[in-house]
């Protein structure tokens, strides 16, 4: 038992990290440095012009962790994981999605 409160405690920690991380940037991608829809993500906020930060999960020591902590606030397993102006996008398909339709560089105003 006392190991799950640890582990609770450990995913309330992940989820204010990652809350404070969106609230810092307009623009906050958790991306895997080698996933290839990551890369078509990142690409795309790259033509756009838009600064974004990205977070490798599988650079950082608490990735794992992280995309836990990701499903737990998002309903999401997948990366990436994209968040503008605060707001959930969704991944890859999403994003393409916003951008193609007009919503994606009205949130980016």
């Amino acid at each position: 038992m006392r190991s799950a409160g640890l582990r609770a405690s450990a995913d309330a920690g992940l989820e204010a990290q990652i809350k404070s991380t969106i609230a810092e940037s307009k623009v906050v991608v958790y991306s895997k440095s080698w996933c290839p829809f990551c890369q078509r993500t990142k690409g795309l906020f790259d033509q756009l012009g838009v600064e974004y930060t990205a977070i490798e999960l599988d650079e950082v020591a608490d990735g794992p962790a992280i995309q836990e902590a990701l499903l737990g606030l998002t309903q999401q397993r997948t990366v990436p994981n994209v968040f503008v102006g605060g707001n959930h996008i969704g991944g890859n398909d999403d994003t393409m999605r916003a951008a193609q339709s007009g919503k994606l560089q009205e949130m980016l105003k």
